[in-house]
């Protein structure tokens, strides 16, 4: 008896050498043997090896307690051992980048996976329409290491140093470190709306020298519409 066709040869697990890489768009394959690593808990979908699991939920009492007060964070689990760890979250398409000695600041829903090197915390935005919005949370996460994010479809990068740049604060992704953002509240509600305006109540208007990430798709948080107001899932400038 046999099986016939290429499923087991177009599909087979890929050899890499780096600790992230990328088995097709929607998997990422962690190799174990550089160390442990941060991923999104629930994100596993296969091993090899010997690797554990533990989980951190917010990661420790004060990211807890800032995750309970904003609405914003993100639940992790710490993985260690030995062989392959596979990710993903909802056949999202997933980005991996190498921070060294760098930072970016992240949307919680986008993040899926970092080397133990890399810091991360939960940081209040410092902009100047921040306050009429009831306050603006992200996840930044510095140092030197692996990162890996979520994208509903392609994004776009968009260098903010060569044009005066806006989004949707729901499509926003992540911008790096150098880039300067403000958020700017449409007061003139429905309104505007029906005279033409975005339909967008909350934009950001980033600057500075730096890229901003930008998904094709908005992030709706969980319990629908209704929460945006208080935490649309942004982040704070460096400082």
């Amino acid at each position: 008896m046999a099986i016939h066709g290429s499923l087991f040869n177009e599909f087979r697990e890929k050899d890499a050498s780096d600790p992230f890489s990328l088995q097709n768009k929607k998997m990422l394959r962690i190799d174990m043997r550089f160390g442990e690593v941060w991923a999104r808990t629930g994100s596993m979908v296969a091993y090899q090896g010997d690797v554990r699991f533990a989980n951190k939920g917010s990661g420790g009492l004060g990211k807890m307690l800032k995750a309970a007060a904003t609405g914003e964070g993100v639940k992790m689990m710490q993985c260690s051992g030995n062989g392959e760890l596979f990710v993903a979250d909802l056949a999202s398409e997933i980005q991996v980048m190498y921070l060294e000695n760098d930072m970016i600041s992240v949307n919680g829903a986008n993040v899926l996976a970092f080397s133990n090197s890399i810091a991360w915390d939960i940081h209040r935005i410092q902009a100047r329409g921040a306050a009429m919005t009831g306050g603006l949370y992200n996840v930044s996460l510095r140092g030197t290491g692996y990162v890996a994010v979520t994208t509903k479809g392609d994004p776009v990068a968009l260098d903010v140093a060569s044009s005066p740049t806006f989004a949707d604060a729901q499509a926003v992704v992540l911008w790096t470190s150098g880039v300067s953002m403000d958020v700017r509240v449409d007061t003139g509600g429905i309104g505007s709306m029906i005279r033409g305006g975005t339909g967008e109540m909350l934009q950001m208007a980033f600057g500075g020298q730096g890229h901003v990430l930008v998904q094709p798709s908005e992030s709706v948080p969980q319990g629908g519409p209704q929460q945006q107001s208080g935490s649309a899932g942004l982040g704070s400038l460096f400082q």
